[in-house]
């Protein structure tokens, strides 16, 4: 199955990035997905020279590889400007060893259009610089799996797929939508995965959930993945808990939980 597995650092998203990535490590992860610490995303369009070193010195020291950031689209400042910027976030990525920009999409009605102007022209620049990026279900425009497999084909760029993130199929439908029969529209294009859980209670939704204990079916979801070729990097975005010693322990338990998930998948085979 995945041959990677790695932690975002938003489980730590109040302690500095040096922490997290500490963290990440001594819970048994090799890769991280760089997001927000102490409200500072250290690799994004506008990153001082002294962030990007930050990033590759800690990371390097730690054993970890910095193989995907989050992305963020500009679309208030015309296509050509929200471009420059994608770009401008590209070759940052690129700096550190990125391998994936994970793209949120938008949630305004008016900026769908160019949303998918945006991609058709940052997929390319993502993949000269050797970069792929991959939207995942975050309301609006990717909300429901319809929607990403629409905006997939109008974007019609193999350095643009689909990361496939479960708890979000529920959280921002609020469970109306589950991610086990969802999975099958859009397995043969996804490219990533985001390891999250979900509860919903009085029609609320949370994903501060440690993998395994919510609604997710995992090994179905994972399964069916497998069954269309999926092999890509799976990435845990959130555990519960606020105590950042029981946030270690708990994505520990999730790495351990994951590789048991992976190593069981082969079985599936024909």
């Amino acid at each position: 199955m995945a041959t990677v597995l790695g932690a975002t650092t938003r489980p730590f998203n109040k302690r500095s990035f040096e922490e997290a990535c500490s963290r990440i490590a001594r819970a048994g992860y090799e890769h991280v997905a760089v997001f927000a610490n102490q409200g500072v995303q250290l690799v994004r369009s506008d990153s001082t020279s002294t962030e990007i070193e930050l990033v590759t010195k800690v990371t390097r020291d730690l054993g970890l590889q910095p193989s995907m950031v989050l992305g963020r689209t500009q679309l208030d400042l015309g296509l050509d400007a929200a471009f420059e910027q994608y770009r401008r976030l590209i070759d940052n990525a690129a700096e550190v060893g990125v391998k994936w920009i994970l793209d949120l999409g938008t949630s305004k009605d008016e900026h769908y259009d160019a949303y998918v102007e945006l991609m058709r022209l940052a997929a390319p620049a993502a993949e000269t610089a050797g970069l792929e990026i991959t939207m995942k279900p975050h309301g609006g425009i990717s909300l429901t799996v319809e929607h990403l497999r629409q905006t997939h084909e109008r974007v019609g760029h193999p350095a643009f797929g689909i990361c496939f993130d479960p708890g979000n199929i529920i959280y921002y439908t609020k469970g109306a939508r589950r991610p086990e029969p969802d999975v099958e529209g859009v397995a043969t294009l996804v490219t990533t995965f985001i390891v999250k859980d979900c509860v919903v209670a009085d029609g609320e939704a949370d994903v501060m959930v440690t993998p395994g204990d919510g609604l997710v079916d995992f090994p179905l979801v994972l399964a069916k993945l497998r069954a269309s070729a999926f092999a890509g990097p799976c990435y845990v975005e959130c555990v519960a808990g606020e105590d950042p010693d029981q946030v270690e322990r708990a994505l520990a338990q999730t790495a351990g939980y994951m590789r048991g998930i992976f190593h069981a998948l082969p079985l599936t085979d024909d």
